[in-house]
This record gives structure tokens, sequence and C-alpha cells, in this order.
């Protein structure tokens, strides 16, 4: 039997652990397209950044099969690299998918290996078992990190497991290195089904200061004719409106896919912009396959230049001053600033302070 003292001493101990405070977030990195079979030299510059937490955000392999055992195989020389492995040992690495983790290439709903894949995906990346991830289709999830005030909520998207088919642009109509898809415009379409609409819609009205929503595909741009949410406007304008009519505010998203890296931002008077402040996009991309070109490619909500060589993204937040200021950095492999571009968190709210 333990003595009273010791007892006591115990108990105390146990109180003073549990009462103390989360440490906020204030350095998250962020990255995706990333070849299996390639040296990724980058890593070295992720975990130098020291984040607190990484996002991945999809194409986090090259599979692109219905083979499981091949899928499994990819994954397993993933988590071989060096360099992943001293990141998972640095920080919590937070993980959705792309087409090509998710096993083919632009593929949505019509998939049909995506239930093998979702095991695949959740048991490379250690998801706990009593995880609501293991019993519903599809790989979204959230989380919300820090103390009162200093609040970050990490919603993670699935733009695969539901996305209804895209309309192609004609072969003869196609030009070289400008994509492959027209918008489509039809009510019926869907990018991530009633289910996780519903389940974003709840996730958006939870108190939070800081939102960082990773889609894997580009969520502001609209010119060119890859991927991205534009294919279907409808669901665009909903993703907008969504935020505008939960009041959630800090809003920022991240994305992937492209091969470039970029800062975007849609004003607040742009029509399709419901949320009733600026919405910015960070797309991070590629982690160690550079693009092939397209430096020129448009994007009127462009924020300065893109950079298309290998790249992370970081999101930082200093909480120390009195409108905390929220720096979104595209990074080169040596973890140098390319892109960069910083706003208050009160601008990024509804009616903000003047």
């Amino acid at each position: 039997m333990q003595k009273p003292t010791t007892l006591l001493l115990l108990l105390c101990l146990s109180a003073c652990a549990a009462a103390e405070p989360e440490i906020p977030l204030e350095r998250i990195a962020l990255g995706s397209c990333l070849r299996e079979s390639r040296p990724a030299p980058i890593w070295d510059s992720v975990v130098a950044f020291k984040p607190q937490a990484f996002l991945f955000i999809g194409d986090n392999i090259y599979a692109d099969t219905k083979d499981m055992a091949v899928m499994r195989a990819k994954y397993a020389q993933l988590g071989a690299m060096p360099g992943y492995q001293a990141l998972a040992k640095t920080c919590p690495i937070y993980a959705t998918w792309d087409d090509h983790d998710y096993g083919e290439n632009d593929a949505g709903v019509e998939y049909e290996k995506k239930v093998e894949s979702q095991k695949e995906f959740l048991d490379f990346f250690q998801e706990p078992k009593d995880s609501p991830r293991w019993t519903r289709p599809g790989v979204y999830d959230a989380k919300i990190i820090g103390p009162k005030g200093k609040r970050v909520q990490i919603i993670l998207l699935d733009t695969r497991y539901f996305r209804s088919p895209l309309k192609s642009i004609p072969k003869p109509d196609r030009k070289p290195g400008q994509g492959y898809y027209l918008p489509d415009d039809d009510e019926k379409l869907t990018m991530l089904g009633d289910d996780q609409w519903k389940w974003l819609e709840a996730e958006l009205k939870k108190p939070a200061e800081v939102r960082i929503i990773a889609s894997s595909i580009q969520v502001v741009p609209q010119e060119h004719a890859w991927e991205y949410w534009a294919n279907f406007p409808r669901e665009r304008l909903r993703l907008f409106n969504l935020v505008g009519n939960t009041k959630a505010a800090g809003v920022i998203f991240v994305s992937g896919d492209r091969h470039l890296a970029e800062i975007s931002k849609l004003p607040t008077n742009d029509p399709a912009n419901g949320a009733g402040y600026p919405l910015f996009d960070l797309t991070s991309s590629s982690l160690n396959v550079p693009s092939g070109g397209n430096e020129n490619e448009a994007n009127r909500h462009r924020v300065g230049s893109n950079y298309r060589k290998v790249n992370f993204g970081t999101i930082e937040i200093d909480w120390s001053k009195p409108d905390p200021v929220v720096t979104m950095r595209v990074r080169d492999v040596d973890g140098k600033t390319a892109v960069e571009h910083a706003v208050k968190l009160g601008e990024l709210r509804q009616n903000p302070p003047n």
C-alpha cells in the first residue's frame, strides 16, 4: 500500500501534468508529389526547419496500380527513406491523398480499388485503430491543436473518393502543356460527396483561430485546364460560401498536385468569394520531381511569381503580435525562401477591425 505522502505526491504530479498548457503551433511544413523511387534531399531541409507538424497533401507515393502488393511496396520505399524517417521523429505527420497514391491518374469515385487503397493508406500512416477513418469511406480528417486563443484547426479533405468524373477536352482540341479538362457546371456533380460536405460544415463551426484546409488539388486558381476545384464551379462556390455561412475565421487553403509552387489570393470582392474576407491558397509541389515548363501559366490570383523547382511549403504563425501574423512561404531544396506572403490574422475574418 502506498504511503499517504507518496500517494499525495503522485496525485499532485498527475494533476500538474494534466494542467500543463498545450503548446501553440507556430511552425508548420507541408509538401506533395514525392517519387518514392527517387532521391529526396529536400527532407533534410524540411527537418532543419523544425516543424511542429508536417502536412502531406497527396501524391505521397506514385502507386498508379490496382495491385495492393505494389502499392504496399511503394509505401515501404517511402518509409525506408532516411529523410522521411527523420521527419517522422521530428513531428506528427498529417496526410491526405491525391490521385497517384489513391491509385490511378486523375481518378475519382470510379476507381474500383478505393476501399483497399484506403486501408493501405491508413496502415502506412499508422492511423489509430479507434479513428473514424477506419469506419467511414474516404480519408478526410480534422484536428484542433493548441490552447484557447491560439487554436489551429487542420482539416484534411478527400478530393478523390467521392469526386464525380471530369469533363475532358476532346483530344483534337488539346494544346500541349495546357491541360485536359473543362469546367462542368452540372449541379449533380460533387467534389466531396454528401457525407463529407456535412462533416466539413460541422468542423468549420468548431472554435479555432487559424484553419488550415488541405486540398490535394488547387482551390483558388481558375485558368489552367488541369485538375482543380474550378473543374466544378458550383462546388468551388459552395466551398467558399460554406466558409462564409459558418462564419469560420482564419481559413488558409494549402494544396499540391501541380509540380509548381505559388501563393494565390481570392480577393473579398471576387464574385465567387462568399467568405467575407480574402482567401489564400498556398500550393507546394513537388518534393523531388521538378516541373518541365509552363513558367508563364496564367493565374490572375497569383501573388508574386510561381516556383517550378523542387520545394516545400511552410506556414509560420507569430502569436506574440497583438494581431498575430501568418506567413506563408515556398522554400527551395536548401530551405531558402522562394515565394512568401504575410497576412494579419485579423484580416482573415468577416468585418475585420479598422
